[in-house]
C-alpha cells in the first residue's frame, strides 16, 4: 500500500504541521496552567512548567522558583510539581537525600508538595487542567459568536449570494416578511418555509419591507445549492469544492436547490455523481463518490447518511446584530456542553457496534484536520481550536490511570477509604492505564489510515 497517497504535498504537509502544533500548543498550554495556577492557589508549588517533551529549547526560571520551559517534541505538555519524582504526579521523591544528611522535609515544604497538600488542594489542581479547557471553549465559542453576531430580526438582507443565473428583486436592505406566501419572522423560519416549499419554479415570491413599505417581488429559491463550508476529509474536499460554488446539475439532472442535491445524494447510496459546479461565471464538472457518514441526530443517537461533506447557504448574506457578552457565553456553553454530548454518544455506540469505529481518529487525522481548518481562515480554525479543546478536556476526565480522571478515582477512593492507594497498587494500574492508551492510539493511528 503507498502511504504517500494518504499524505498530502509537502506544502500541505508543512501547513498542516504547522497549524496541528499551533492549535495542540495553544490546547495544552491552557490545560496545563489550569494544573498549575489552581495549585499555586493551593498552596502547591511548580517546579517544572513544560509545553513539549525531549530536549529544552528555551526556559527560564520565575521569582517563585518554577522553571518555564518549551522542549523539542511539541505533542504535549506537563507540570512537575515539587515532591514529584515524574511529570505524572503519581510517583514521590524520596524524603530523604541518598547519601546526605537524610533530613526529613520540614512539615511546611510537605505543605507545599503535590503528595502533601490536602486532598482537597490535589483534586482541585487536578481538575483544573479539563475544566480550564472547558472553559477556553467556551469563551473561544463566545467571541467567534460576537465577531460574526447573530442573524437581526427580521431577516435582513445585507448583500446577495452570486447565483449562475441572476433573479432581480431582492435588494440589500429588504426585510423579509413572507417567502412563498408564508409568513416568516426569523432566518429560522425561512429555513424551515424553504424545507417545505416547491423547488420546481425557476423563482420564489417573497414579501419584503423596503424603505418602509411592503413590495411583492420575485427572488431566488431561498436556500440554493450553494456551498457553504465544506468539511475535511470529505469527498467535496478531495475533489477541490469551494465555499459559493454553485452545485448546478448531478448526473445531468438540473438542481435549484440544496434540497434537491440532498435527495440525489441520499438515494445514490455512495455510487459517484458527475456533478455540474458553478464557479465565478464558469462552469466545470467534478466527480464525487458521496461516503457513509454517522451523524447525531436530535434527541440522541445516530444515523447514517450518504454526504459529500458540504453545507448550505441561504440566497442571501443576513444582516447581524452583536449579541450581548452574556447571551454569547451562554451560546458558547451550549455549544461546548452538544460536544460533550455527542462524543460520549458516539463512543458509547462505537463500542456497542451501532456505528463505525472508524469515526475514531488519531493524531494523522486531526493534524489533517487542523490544516484543513485553517486553510479556510482563522474564524474555522479558532472554531476548531475550541472544539478540540473540549475533547481534550473531555477525555483527560475518562477514568483511566494516567489521565487526570485516572486521578480524581484515586482521590475519591482516599476520600472514602482515608488512606491513599498502595504504591504497588498505584504501579500497577498506571502501567495497565499506559497499555491502554498507548493501545488506543494504535487504534486510531491505525483507522487514519486505512478508514476511508
Amino acid at each position: 500500500m503507498d502511504l504517500t497517497a494518504l499524505l498530502p504535498s509537502f506544502g500541505g504537509l508543512v501547513w498542516t504541521a504547522i497549524a496541528f502544533v499551533l492549535a495542540l500548543s495553544i490546547i495544552v498550554f491552557v490545560h496545563e496552567f489550569g494544573h498549575y495556577i489552581v495549585g499555586r492557589w493551593s498552596g502547591i508549588k511548580a517546579d517544572v512548567f513544560s509545553i513539549g517533551f525531549g530536549p529544552v529549547l528555551f526556559g527560564r526560571t520565575d521569582r517563585r522558583g518554577t522553571y518555564w520551559q518549551i522542549a523539542a517534541l511539541p505533542f504535549g505538555g506537563y507540570v512537575k510539581f515539587k515532591g514529584d519524582a515524574d511529570p505524572a504526579s503519581v510517583t514521590r521523591a524520596p524524603e530523604t537525600a541518598p547519601g546526605g544528611t537524610n533530613e526529613k522535609l520540614l512539615r511546611q515544604e510537605m505543605r507545599s508538595t503535590m503528595h502533601g497538600a490536602p486532598l482537597w488542594a490535589r483534586a482541585a489542581t487536578v481538575a483544573a487542567g479539563p475544566v480550564f479547557n472547558f472553559i477556553l471553549s467556551i469563551l473561544v465559542f463566545a467571541a467567534v459568536i460576537l465577531y460574526q453576531g447573530t442573524p437581526r430580526e427580521p431577516a435582513t438582507i445585507r448583500a446577495l449570494v452570486p447565483l449562475p443565473a441572476e433573479v432581480q428583486g431582492l435588494e440589500a436592505g429588504d426585510e423579509i416578511l413572507s417567502v412563498g406566501g408564508r409568513d416568516v419572522s426569523t432566518l429560522g423560519g425561512i429555513y424551515e418555509v424553504a424545507a417545505q416549499l416547491d423547488t420546481d419554479g425557476a423563482t420564489t415570491p417573497y414579501t419584503v419591507r423596503r424603505n418602509g413599505a411592503e413590495t411583492e417581488v420575485e427572488g431566488p429559491f431561498p436556500f440554493p445549492p450553494v456551498v457553504s463550508t465544506v468539511q475535511p476529509q470529505s469527498a467535496a474536499w478531495d475533489a477541490g469544492l469551494k465555499p459559493g460554488d454553485v452545485i448546478v446539475s448531478a448526473d445531468g439532472t438540473p438542481i435549484s436547490s440544496f434540497r434537491d442535491l440532498q435527495k440525489i445524494v441520499t438515494v445514490s447510496k455512495g455510487a459517484e455523481l458527475d456533478l455540474g459546479i458553478w464557479r465565478a461565471g464558469e462552469t466545470f464538472t467534478a466527480a464525487l463518490a458521496p461516503r457513509s457518514v454517522d451523524m447525531p441526530v436530535t434527541g440522541g443517537g445516530f444515523e447514517t447518511r450518504w454526504l459529500l461533506g458540504l453545507t448550505g447557504s441561504l440566497a442571501f448574506e443576513p444582516v447581524t446584530v452583536t449579541p450581548s457578552p452574556f447571551t454569547a457565553i451562554g451560546q458558547g456553553a451550549e455549544q461546548t456542553l452538544f460536544i460533550v454530548r455527542s462524543s460520549l454518544s458516539g463512543l458509547w455506540h462505537m463500542v456497542t457496534g451501532a456505528i463505525s469505529s472508524c469515526n475514531l481518529r488519531g493524531p494523522l487525522g486531526i493534524a489533517e484536520t487542523s490544516g484543513a481548518a485553517a486553510s479556510q481562515g482563522p474564524s474555522t480554525f479558532i472554531w476548531f481550536i475550541a472544539v478540540l479543546s473540549t475533547a481534550v478536556g473531555l477525555l483527560n476526565l475518562f477514568p483511566i490511570p494516567v489521565l487526570d480522571g485516572g486521578h480524581l478515582v484515586f482521590y475519591a477512593y482516599e476520600a472514602v477509604a482515608r488512606r491513599p492507594p498502595s504504591d504497588r497498587a498505584l504501579r500497577i494500574l498506571m502501567a495497565g492505564g499506559m497499555a491502554l492508551m498507548l493501545a488506543l492510539m494504535i487504534f486510531a493511528l491505525t483507522n487514519d489510515l486505512f478508514c476511508p
